[in-house]
């Protein structure tokens, strides 16, 4: 498989494949196609892994697109302004990714829930205490919001992200969560009572623009009920 991750604020992967080659997404991943890539619907290994799927932000189902019959086409759009990122997996290559950040991989990659070893990670964290996991072998594709920011921390080496800047880590990075210190920093600092705090080693993807942040900042200007 060859690809090429078109765009800058609204980006599209696409990707040239050999007879008999596959690339999984969620439903409704699709964007454009050659004539001969073949559909096929699945729950991707069972019931217990499609409703993970579901609770990590993805569709219920996958869909399968294979070439048929020679070289095919297919490209995977991102649904928000933003990056879309490729990721090698492998073995020792393993990445925990953000809620609904998964857009298309090749068919040996491995798309599973991922749980925050600390319940307050999660209920606090601004992260979700269900995140997404990609395993296997093959190459991912992963959209994320805004622009992408990357570190590389050793063993040890910690970075504090505010609510909602995680994209994605490896394996290796724990995650945990601080409380802001201080009541007037709480109640009048404008960044919220918790603070994710990232753990090497391992590599860190951070985005500018949550899109929970563009919610929040368009939510004065919409329309109520009473309007």
């Amino acid at each position: 498989m060859r690809y090429e991750i078109k765009g800058e604020t609204l980006p599209v992967v696409i990707c040239q494949l050999e007879s008999g080659e596959t690339m999984i997404t969620e439903s409704g991943g699709m964007a454009w196609m050659s004539p001969n890539m073949n559909m096929e619907t699945t729950s991707g290994g069972g019931i217990g892994k499609a409703l993970g799927r579901m609770f990590s932000g993805d569709t219920l189902f996958i869909n399968r697109y294979t070439a048929m019959g020679g070289s095919g086409l297919i490209a995977f759009a991102s649904s928000f302004p933003g990056s879309v990122r490729p990721f090698t997996v492998g073995p020792g290559q393993e990445f925990i990714l953000q809620k609904s950040a998964f857009l298309a991989s090749e068919s040996g990659v491995d798309l599973s829930v991922y749980f925050t070893k600390r319940f307050s990670s999660g209920l606090f964290g601004g992260e979700g205490f269900i995140l997404q996991k990609i395993s296997g072998s093959g190459i991912a594709f992963a959209e994320f919001d805004g622009h992408v920011v990357e570190y590389e921390l050793s063993p040890g080496q910690q970075i504090v992200v505010d609510t909602g800047h995680l994209a994605a880590m490896s394996a290796t990075c724990s995650m945990e969560i601080q409380t802001v210190p201080g009541i007037k920093n709480k109640l009048f600092g404008g960044e919220g009572f918790f603070n994710t705090v990232i753990t090497g080693p391992g590599h860190v993807w951070l985005q500018t623009m949550p899109i929970s942040n563009v919610a929040g900042a368009l939510r004065p200007y919409l329309p109520t009920a009473s309007n």
